[in-house]
């Protein structure tokens, strides 16, 4: 299965089989990624690193394009691009929270368990009188895990100018195939792609969260009269909704670019503080980030802690390559399994609160 959501697309590897040339490679050579970056030797021998019960192992294989310092500069440009674009994903990693499964590549969904909460502790003298015992309910839920993907290639001549020459290898278009997939990532985690079921399972993103808590805006930031006093209001509201689901902080404030000038507005007549200073003073709230995948006249409070949301990464961002035309042209697909997960208890509480119109 393979769809495109904008520039970058998402695709399955599923039912045994791969819908591509990169998935059939890969069901070839028993999921290793590693068979998909081979570089060429100082001897000219064409290696690529494949693990062995989990050791990196450097192995002969039929043939190659890139050099191993053609690979590494491929690389960092596509590594770079990446981490330009990634504001909210970027806030996970920094925190930890990030959930890592091994071979990914060889699961298309998550299967978790939503569990409910204990009855209270109870208080006695002796401790003899049994206390009520109780057994979490579990349900059983199912995330699917797409690979986020885009193409891009090179023909051989311009890798041989490039060798022959004093001109480095382009990575222009690398970095722009990586941009893309890193726009995709953040897009799913602010606006999910709730419209992409698979396996039992949906992949939401903060602002279509059917438990996320909703506050409304009565009128935008960036309107004709709206006050730093009310934007203040409306923050305040917000952490108050978060506190009534019972997630206390910390949290994180996102804004979509519209509001951003408007943040650095002084907070009421001649004060000497900036909205966004003040929005920062409220206790609980420690970054206020703006984010350009965010939907106008939509503010988010997330409180930034594993049991709210988390990244499921299946795959870290990597670039793999094949050849057709008889070597003529070689094919690169800079691909990751990134999914954010969402989660609220059995109760419908959810750590994350939207302020919307």
């Amino acid at each position: 299965m393979n769809k495109t959501y904008g520039n970058a697309g998402i695709e399955f590897i599923q039912n045994g089989a791969g819908s591509g040339p990169v998935s059939q490679k890969l069901m070839a050579g028993g999921m290793s990624v590693g068979l998909l970056k081979p570089w060429i030797g100082a001897d000219g021998n064409p290696y690529a690193v494949v693990y062995n019960s989990g050791q990196p192992q450097v192995v002969r294989v039929n043939a190659a394009t890139l050099r191993k310092d053609e690979w590494k500069e491929l690389d960092s440009a596509v590594m770079f691009a990446a981490q330009e674009r990634l504001v909210g994903v970027a806030d996970l990693y920094s925190r930890n929270l990030v959930y890592r499964i091994g071979n990914g590549l060889g699961k298309t969904v998550l299967e978790y368990e939503d569990i409910s909460e204990l009855t209270a502790a109870e208080l006695t003298m002796d401790a003899v009188t049994p206390s009520k015992r109780d057994r979490p309910e579990t349900t059983l839920k199912y995330l699917p895990l797409p690979i986020v993907h885009k193409d891009f290639q090179y023909n051989i001549r311009t890798l041989t100018a490039s060798r022959n020459g004093s001109t480095p290898l382009d990575t222009t278009t690398a970095t722009m195939a990586a941009r893309v997939v890193a726009e995709k990532i953040e897009e799913m985690l602010f606006a999910g792609v709730s419209s992409y079921a698979y396996g039992g399972g949906t992949i939401y993103g903060y602002l279509d969260h059917p438990q996320a808590n909703d506050v409304t805006l009565t009128a935008n930031w960036d309107a004709s009269g709206k006050t730093g006093e009310q934007i203040l209001d409306d923050v305040r509201e917000m952490k108050q909704a978060s506190i009534d689901s019972h997630f206390y902080g910390p949290w994180v404030l996102y804004v979509p670019t519209s509001y951003e000038t408007v943040l650095d507005d002084d907070y009421k007549a001649e004060s000497d503080k900036t909205i966004r200073q003040r929005i920062l003073e409220i206790a609980g709230i420690t970054e206020v980030k703006v984010v350009d995948k965010l939907t106008a006249d939509n503010v988010i409070l997330v409180q930034m802690t594993s049991d709210v949301v988390r990244m499921v990464e299946g795959l870290p961002l990597t670039t793999v390559e094949w050849t057709e035309g008889g070597g003529m042209t070689t094919n690169y697909k800079v691909m990751t399994i990134m999914v954010p997960q969402i989660r609220a208890d059995q109760n419908g509480n959810c750590g994350v609160t939207i302020l919307k119109a």
